[in-house]
């Protein structure tokens, strides 16, 4: 049958239960099966539209003279899928904005398009344009096109059997047979060719995608390479045109998020059946290196597109779904001659704004197809007010200094005040807003006022000129006043209050003088107070600490706004609110009561951190203590608001290693760029939910996680549940992250994933990704030793080894006489073993009687919000040999310094005469050996012999020959090639020095024996035994 015109103001929508066309009219939300019978001439069928011939101008987008109305829903319609309306920024807007598309549907022919395939308004012409364009669109799925499509429209007669095509819906048809994201004619990226397709669709499985290949590998004959944990996740293959645009950056770099299977199983039974765990893990606000982009922050040419900074989007034109609120993104399909656009994770088709098309600065048709939002599947939108609740906040930091004698004898205080004196200029402060106060606590609080001092009366005009116009006499110039600071105590603790409020909190820029002075001088005063001991004293006894009451007065200052509160401590807390006791029992060490000490002592933590969620307040924890600190209760503070802690154990600022590694990353986390008062909601294609949130934020309801700041660098994840069968080719997961810059823009980012769908568990396997899935393992280990005990938590991770391996094995290899002797699993896989091993050893979970509760509390935190480029290093360290690496190592190759190729985690490769650097990205180690000659010795560190090597921290001088210059570079380039503020001590290791050293190197070396765990060879003897014992 030929293609059918329907009249204005309705469309067709394929129904895949009946097998056919529903008519929607757009204005009512009226449905019936029967064709629309009114014609183009009748008023009541015309509604408002202008006549034929009443065209807008040139230069001026064409908007109809009145924009059509929303289709309506019946109540609850809207929610069909999601439930509950999104609360916080999902109610704030933000569709179709500017409402109505490019004519309205105006049955008069439209102006001519621009250039590079715009759109323009979807009358007659437009509808000759829609048919010509699907035209050229040639994937279609489940079968192949007809050879002699019909000019009727999609498809032609016969294609869609007795059902017609219409005009006014051109691109939509049956389930199987959509064109994803068609694009126009001449889009940036184009459509693959008749012969192009060929190859594709020969190679393709039933889901329209190239299949994944599975190789099986045997751990018993195959040792772990540390190489392949360098290597990128399986390829996610998509259906061809399954983008609108085609573009190579249409899906998420794993830098930014990655799934634990990039192929998901179309039903919940086949991912039980398989045992991996779908998850995804999202690190939202990346840092990009400033070495990627030059002086107007474009990016350079060569440079990873995974590194480019994020495109932003300043028009404030953001097409959201009306019913499941998803943002654009690359994998919508424009439909109605691209008048509308349909959600590809609920199949609702939304109006697409009129100025979409239209740049209102130039009053230009731009190109549709070279929109970030459709090529990039990273993406910013600058908000409208309508994702407001308030103006936008300012950066606000208030620094908490413990000013007790413990944190001036350590030397804490100087480094602390001289590192924010020198860093005051690197603190976000681009639009000038930027506040900030001092808060001293030891056995009181300590208020500083630092408003800046009046500038002295300016000379009046008489003064300035005389009477008759002439210049008077030059006058001397004035000196500037000292800015005058004023300290107020506070020594009631149980009723804490502000003294002069509003001159505690001042603009960073207007008060720059008195806060400088202040940071020069803090440290003087309160060490004189105690005496004058000089900075890096040894043995220090832990003063009072009032911690708890300087956390509720920095709250009363900023709650009004938010912010972030920079707590540096000493000092165990030890007086007024949230006081804490040394409960540090080392006979409890590597007992079943150990997982007491990893929980918080006291309930204070965990509900100021609630308050300060509520209010949009963060708090970051830089923790120095010779003794205990009670890591595990104050870490709470920061995984509930969205901070961070960093913790400096024995922290002595007189060894100047001390001092660099502090002074550095507290530098960085000043200098980052956060996002403010931020909301995360996850959204995925219908059939998926998200559950099981882990983080660093506060969870507000079922699927929105609420974070006062937004870090960079920082690792959340989350699983998935299938509650439906899928019946597309792929799903896509979006992140939205509703935040406030730190330049005072509302602004929401981004980020988006598409991946198959499969029915094969052998494609399942083959896509599994082993670093995203040894990621989500480490936060399930965290969550379950703190929720029930450190040995429940082991036991957890080998079980969850063994389901995954005995389920492959029972899917997917044969069985046979040798089949026992053999441990298979997916060769992607191959390293999910070793990367088990690893956390069991690390000092989060380890089973072992000396380590201290403060050293595993803070592993834990590390584990739960790094990101994967540096937790799995953290769980499987790097190991390389210097004395014989290759000439080319250490010097400046294509992509910076060239790093040895790491060997295996084990002591066999150590050698008496070596020299060998272990790092775990927190830890580096120098280990010598005692045989070493003494050039090696003279030529790295520039002692004669190797007795007189001091073992301990140090900083490895740089001397003028080769061999040193390329350890050197080594180093740095270790410190420097990961994310994260972190700089990682070094440590030299003499191979027969301090024993509780030595220990500590080698416990890195995780495929050997150690403490109460086993080699990596008697791992996998354990886990053959259960896979193929007749218990699984």
């Amino acid at each position: 049958m030929s293609s059918q015109e329907l009249p204005p103001g309705w469309e067709a929508q394929w129904h895949a239960e009946h097998q056919r066309y529903l008519f929607i009219e757009v204005e009512t939300g009226q449905t019936q099966w029967e064709p629309p019978t009114q014609a183009y001439g009748d008023p009541e069928s015309q509604g408002q539209h202008p006549p034929e011939g009443d065209l807008l101008s040139p230069g001026t987008p064409s908007h109809p003279a009145h924009a059509p109305k929303k289709r309506q829903y019946a109540a609850g319609q809207s929610q069909a899928y999601y439930g509950t309306p999104e609360p916080s920024y999902g109610d704030f807007g933000g569709g179709a904005a500017g409402g109505g598309y490019y004519g309205g549907g105006a049955p008069g022919p439209g102006p001519a398009g621009g250039a590079g395939g715009g759109f323009f308004t979807p009358g007659l012409a437009g509808e000759q344009q829609g048919f010509q364009q699907q035209q050229q669109q040639a994937p279609y799925y489940g079968q192949q096109p007809p050879a002699q499509p019909s000019p009727s429209g999609a498809g032609g007669a016969g294609w869609y059997g007795a059902n017609p095509s219409y005009p006014s819906n051109p691109l939509a048809g049956p389930p199987g047979q959509e064109t994803y994201g068609a694009a126009a004619p001449g889009a940036g990226y184009g459509q693959p060719g008749v012969g192009a397709l060929a190859d594709q669709f020969s190679q393709m499985g039933m889901g329209g995608q190239k299949p994944f290949a599975l190789y099986t590998t045997n751990l018993l004959q195959t040792p772990p390479d540390p190489l392949d944990l360098m290597k990128p996740p399986p390829e996610i293959r998509l259906p061809p045109g399954a983008s609108a645009t085609n573009s190579p950056y249409a899906n998420a770099d794993p830098s930014y998020t990655r799934c634990t299977l990039n192929a998901i199983p179309t039903t919940s039974s086949l991912l039980s059946k398989c045992k991996v765990p779908l998850a995804l893990v999202i690190t939202p606000h990346r840092s990009v290196p400033s070495t990627a982009t030059n002086a107007d922050g474009e990016p350079l040419a060569g440079v990873d597109p995974a590194d480019e900074p994020v495109p932003i989007i300043t028009d404030q034109v953001i097409p959201r779904c009306r019913r499941c609120r998803a943002y654009i993104n690359p994998y919508v399909i424009f439909i109605d001659g691209g008048s509308r656009w349909k959600c590809i994770m609920c199949n609702v088709s939304n109006e697409v704004p009129a100025e979409y098309d239209w740049d209102r600065t130039t009053n230009t048709q731009i190109d549709r197809w070279s929109r970030p939002e459709l090529n990039r599947s990273v993406v910013e939108f600058v908000a409208p007010t309508e994702y407001m609740v308030r103006p936008p906040q300012p950066p606000v930091y208030v620094f908490l200094l413990d000013v007790s004698p413990a944190a001036v004898q350590s030397g804490m205080l100087a480094t602390a005040t001289r590192t924010i004196l020198e860093n005051l200029s690197r603190i976000p402060n681009t639009d000038g807003r930027t506040k900030v106060a001092v808060i001293g606590f030891d056995a009181a609080l300590y208020f500083f006022s630092l408003t800046a001092p009046a500038n002295p009366a300016a000379p009046s005009a008489a003064q300035d000129e005389g009477e008759d116009g002439e210049n008077a006499e030059p006058q001397p110039p004035q000196e500037e006043p000292e800015p005058e600071i004023n300290m107020m105590v506070v020594s009631d603790l149980d009723d804490v209050y502000l003294p002069r409020p509003n001159d505690l909190l001042v603009n960073l820029s207007e008060s720059r003088k008195p806060l400088e002075s202040l940071l020069e001088r803090i440290n003087d005063m309160f060490a004189s107070a105690i005496g004058g001991i000089p900075p890096g004293m040894q043995g220090a006894p832990q003063g009072p600490s009032a911690m708890g009451p300087a956390l509720q007065a920095g709250y009363k200052m900023i709650s009004p706004i938010g912010g972030k509160l920079i707590v540096l401590s000493a000092s165990l807390p030890t007086l007024g609110a949230g006081t804490l006791k040394d409960r540090d029992d080392p006979k409890l060490f590597g007992t079943t009561k150990e997982s007491n000490l990893l929980q918080p002592a006291v309930p204070f933590y965990k509900t100021f951190a609630i308050d300060c969620s509520r209010s949009q307040v963060s708090v970051d924890m830089f923790l120095f203590s010779s003794g205990y600190q009670d890591i595990a209760t104050l870490s709470g503070l920061p995984r509930y608001t969205a901070g961070q802690t960093y913790f400096y154990p024995a922290f002595n600022a007189a060894r100047s290693e001390d001092a660099i590694k502090f002074a550095h990353e507290f530098g960085e986390v000043l200098a980052s760029p956060i996002g403010l008062e931020a909301v995360i909601r996850v959204r995925a294609s219908r059939g998926l939910r998200m559950t099981s949130f882990n983080g660093n934020f506060f969870v507000r309801s079922t699927d929105l996680l609420s974070l006062a700041s937004v870090p960079v660098d920082q690792t959340y994840t989350m699983e998935v549940v299938i509650e439906e069968n899928l019946s597309v080719p792929f799903v896509v997961f979006q992140t939205g992250v509703l935040h406030t810059s730190c330049f005072g823009e509302r602004r929401i980012r981004v980020v988006t994933i598409a991946l198959p769908t499969t029915s094969s568990i052998s494609e399942m396997y083959a896509s599994v990704d082993q670093v995203a899935l040894a990621t989500v393992l480490c936060q399930r280990a965290v969550e379950r030793s703190i929720s029930h005990k450190l040995e429940d938590a082991r036991d957890a991770v080998t079980n969850k080894l063994i389901d995954i391996m005995t389920a492959y094995r029972s899917s997917m290899t044969a069985g046979g006489a040798g089949a026992a002797s053999q441990l298979a699993i997916a060769d992607n896989m191959k390293m999910l073993p070793v990367l088990m091993l690893g956390l069991l050893k690390n000092t989060g979970i380890r089973a072992s009687s000396t380590i201290p509760s403060d050293l595993r509390a803070y592993a834990q935190a590390l584990l739960t919000s790094l990101p994967p480029q540096m937790v799995i290093p953290y769980i499987h360290p790097n190991f390389y040999s210097l004395v014989d690496m290759a000439p080319e190592a250490g010097t400046v190759g294509e992509h910076g310094i060239i790093m040895p190729m790491p060997l295996p985690l084990t002591s066999e490769r150590l050698v008496r005469h070596g020299l060998f650097l272990i790092e775990d990205g927190q830890s580096m180690f120098l280990w010598i050996g005692r045989d070493a000659v003494p050039q090696l010795v003279q030529d790295v560190f520039g002692v004669e012999r190797y007795d007189l090597l001091q073992s301990g921290k140090i900083t490895l001088p740089l001397l003028d020959n080769d061999f040193n210059q390329r350890i050197n570079a080594i180093i740095a380039k270790t410190r420097e090639m990961r994310r994260g503020p972190y700089w990682p001590h070094l440590y030299l290791v003499k191979e027969d020095g301090e024993p509780a050293l030595r220990q500590w190197a080698l416990s890195m070396l995780i495929q050997d024996r150690s403490d109460q765990t086993p080699s990596y060879q008697q791992y996998l003897a354990l886990l053959r035994d259960k896979v193929n014992g007749s218990g699984y």
